[in-house]
């Protein structure tokens, strides 16, 4: 089984109003003892071969070109070339991704930039919180491409507040004429914390499906396959990184509130940025938790995963001994179809998976 390595850089020219993911402003001055701290983590990793690479954030293109290229060197001196990797992903903003940083990740040998775009609309984007406007994205973009990289995703949200069906289309139709060879069209969430939460916005549910099932639409029509939930990619561009953790595959993540998940148990670090880095540099563990799902749970979880993929899963006879009720109560709903040893999603499933997911994720129904 191939396994794959995710690092965590947190840093963030400005949180935007809708993310809840571990990351901050105004902390750029611990990136260079934030890498330091890295390099030990790296040395410590239980794997030293590892087939994917995706470094995330938080924003990674806020580093600068020299602490990228540092960062680059850290992968290298543990576990080898980044060229090695079958596919290697960095995610940028479009206000902080220069040509010289674009440069740099290619000359370290990634293959995939993931650029966060969101909207082409002014507006909206700044409604979002976003440093970039649409101007900002098609410079980064086209540098990119210029600097060779030939397997780009673009990141889109459906179901802004005040977002129309034309305008989220229109970003879409502006998108597809670039031909990325990813895109990763997501429905808005809102999740506690956030900003947006606060404000208490409310997402118009309905509106958000017509988006993304013209998105399902229009994108297959221009030769997309749709393969995940919110995935789409031209022929063979697929992320391998991604599509491996929804195989339920070894992870190993290194950083603040990177998860790993390797022989059946799951830990992730502090999401502290000051806390990971004492407890790296005194020799501590920097996990905040670790647990090892076992039986009917390490098999719902798997098969979760696994729904994610339009392909769907492949059934046991375990896993029907285990979720055959919830299984058929799914499929006579509309949400499931069986299609011989498999179960995927329904088109409608699609609009509705975390129903259909909460029957996989303990504490389960009694018989």
């Amino acid at each position: 089984m191939k396994t794959g390595l995710y690092i965590h850089l947190p840093f963030c020219k400005q949180k935007c109003n809708y993310c809840d993911f571990a990351s901050f402003a105004g902390r750029e001055f611990l990136i260079d003892d934030y890498l330091e701290a890295l390099s030990k983590e790296a040395s410590l990793s239980p794997i030293r071969t590892f087939e994917t690479l995706y470094v995330g954030g938080g924003t990674p293109s806020v580093l600068s070109a020299a602490q990228l290229e540092k960062l680059a060197q850290i992968i290298e001196n543990r576990f080898g070339p980044i060229s090695r990797f079958e596919e290697s992903t960095c995610e940028a903003n479009p206000e902080s991704l220069t040509a010289e940083k674009a440069a740099a990740l290619n000359k370290a040998g990634f293959n995939r930039v993931s650029l966060g775009l969101q909207s082409f609309n002014d507006a909206e984007l700044k409604t979002l919180g976003r440093v970039h406007n649409a101007a900002d994205f098609l410079r980064a973009y086209q540098t990119v491409r210029a600097c060779g990289f030939e397997n780009i995703n673009v990141d889109l949200i459906a179901g802004l507040p005040d977002q129309t069906l034309e305008s989220f289309l229109c970003s879409l139709d502006r998108v597809l004429s670039l031909r990325p060879e990813h895109l990763s069209v997501y429905g808005l969430q809102i999740e506690e914390g956030t900003p947006f939460f606060e404000r208490g916005v409310v997402c118009d549910q309905l509106l958000m499906r017509r988006m993304l099932e013209e998105t399902h639409v229009r994108l297959t029509a221009a030769g997309y396959h749709h393969y995940e939930i919110s995935n789409f990619a031209l022929s063979g561009r697929e992320a391998k990184h991604n599509t491996h953790y929804w195989n339920d595959g070894d992870y190993i993540g290194l950083g603040s509130s990177s998860a790993s998940f390797f022989c059946g148990v799951r830990h992730q670090n502090t999401p502290d940025v000051c806390e990971y880095i004492r407890r790296i540099n005194a020799g501590e563990s920097a996990a905040e938790f670790t647990e090892k799902l076992e039986g009917k749970a390490r098999a719902g979880e798997r098969l979760m995963l696994a729904l994610r993929k339009l392909d769907g899963a492949e059934l046991s006879a375990q896993d029907e001994e285990m979720f055959g009720r919830e299984i058929e109560k799914h499929v006579k709903s509309g949400l499931l179809l069986r299609v011989g040893k498999k179960v995927k999603l329904s088109f409608e499933g699609l609009f509705l998976a975390n129903e259909v997911f909460c029957s996989f994720v303990a504490p389960f129904e009694e018989e």
